[in-house]
């Protein structure tokens, strides 16, 4: 088996503690995406199992099915009578151009827009790939970008290992750590059933990856309060995304909005954000503001392209990043097909997720120790290349298909109606995966803890 969980616990300077994995079979990909979901997923527990071991003296421990694991990566949600709304927009995906593929991403009405403004305006997808079909790829991608926008033309993987922003992103380490002076007195409050009891984390994240991570935290007790701006939606995840959560909106633009934000942070023990790298400093948000308004805080944060180089505050999202990094090119001579062929799940986002979940946690149990917040800084990209130079492998039998067995006793109320969610991917003993709130809309909860 491609070993994944060495490397990121390395990351993590999580013990090198064997984990146990259930079940055979992968998600059919040229890439180990199945032993990535794995190995992310049993690297948060085991960071769950250090937290324990350190506050109680007893190790729990931990187990991946790698079959539920492969199917959370996809969705765990099972509406019962409803459907989820479609997860893309209309328009957006891959497209040849003149000289080579490019993938327009346009889920979000003003990103479809600045796709728009360069290609001008169209119904549906014959109309966009007609006008596409004139651009030279290179030129296209630095376009819509210039515009607000976010598209990537596909590129081998030797191609971004020459290329500015692949050659910053293999300096960078997979989780970058650093430690706070600014400190804190937060006793534990949780149990071994409940971890993390008592901890407040404030999600800035959208879309996937960050959500996985508050997501994970949520189902371990922790109090988690999602805060989006005024009219930012994503139907076709929220319901996915939003379990165990509560969600309410901010305007950080006004200043009634940063005052309320202000107030909730000084309350927090954990703080995710996805924001470029460059947003949050031009609203006046930096590490250092951080600790200075929250003490012993831990902030892990998330962006597409990596933290260093030309793309550092570049618009990505996972497909994006395939893309760019070799891995759709990759998956398309695996195929012998003519066209892009990315991974079968979202598994960069939904990784990443759980490696920031783990590296949320480990700064706690640092914190636990020496009262000294912490930081982590996570990227889609450096997590691409952690899936790539692993290697291509070869094909595995197809994973057991799902059965109703597969879904949890309990039916979830969400908004939108009642639903099952599947079992629980990761075993932690004696500390289970379970959630106190259904998945609800964006901005259904108050600002307040």
């Amino acid at each position: 088996m491609t070993d994944l969980l060495t490397p990121i616990q390395a990351a993590l300077d999580l013990p090198h503690t064997p984990l146990t994995l259930t079940e055979a079979g992968a998600l059919p990909s040229t890439f180990a995406v199945t032993e990535l979901a794995a190995a992310s997923l049993g690297a948060a527990g085991q960071a769950v199992a250090q937290l324990i071991q350190q506050q109680t003296g007893r190790l729990p421990n931990v187990s991946v099915d790698r079959r539920l694991a492969s199917f959370w990566f996809a969705s765990s949600l099972r509406p019962l009578g409803w459907q989820v709304p479609p997860l893309w927009d209309p328009v957006a995906g891959d497209y040849p151009s003149a000289d080579g593929w490019i993938r327009l991403h346009t889920n979000a009405p003003h990103h479809r827009a600045a796709a728009e403004r360069v290609l001008g305006q169209v119904a549906e997808r014959k109309a966009m790939a007609a006008k596409v079909a004139a651009w030279n790829a290179a030129e296209l991608e630095q376009a819509i970008v210039d515009e607000g926008g976010c598209a990537a033309q596909m590129r081998t993987w030797q191609a971004w290992q020459a290329h500015p922003q692949g050659l910053a992103v293999n300096a960078e380490a997979l989780v970058q750590r650093q430690t706070f002076d600014a400190t804190t007195d937060q006793p534990w409050l949780g149990s071994v059933a409940r971890p993390l009891a008592g901890i407040r984390v404030l999600d800035l994240t959208r879309v996937l990856a960050g959500p996985v991570a508050s997501r994970f935290l949520a189902g371990l007790g922790a109090d988690v309060l999602r805060i989006d701006a005024p009219t930012w939606n994503e139907p076709g995840v929220v319901p996915e995304m939003t379990l165990g959560k509560r969600c309410a909106r901010l305007d950080l633009k006004t200043a009634q909005g940063r005052q309320v934000f202000e107030a909730l942070l000084k309350d927090a023990d954990i703080l995710f954000h996805g924001y470029r790298a460059d947003a949050l400093e031009h609203l006046g948000y930096t590490a250092s503001e951080w600790q200075a308004l929250a003490p012993g805080l831990i902030d892990v944060s998330l962006n597409a392209y990596g933290w260093s180089g030309p793309w550092r505050n570049r618009r990505g999202f996972d497909s994006l990043v395939q893309m760019s990094s070799g891995i759709a090119d990759a998956g398309m001579a695996w195929k012998h097909t003519d066209k892009p062929v990315p991974l079968p799940v979202q598994a960069l986002d939904h990784a990443t997720g759980y490696l920031m979940a783990a590296a949320a946690i480990q700064a706690l149990s640092e914190r636990l120790k020496t009262r000294r917040g912490g930081s982590a800084r996570l990227s889609l990209a450096r997590t691409a290349r952690l899936l790539m130079e692993a290697g291509q492998v070869p094909e595995q039998p197809a994973l057991r298909a799902e059965t109703a067995g597969d879904q949890g006793l309990l039916v979830e109320q969400t908004a939108w109606g009642q639903a099952h969610r599947l079992l629980a991917p990761l075993s932690i003993s004696g500390s289970p995966l379970q959630w106190d709130l259904p998945a609800g809309e964006l901005g259904s909860h108050r600002a307040q803890w």
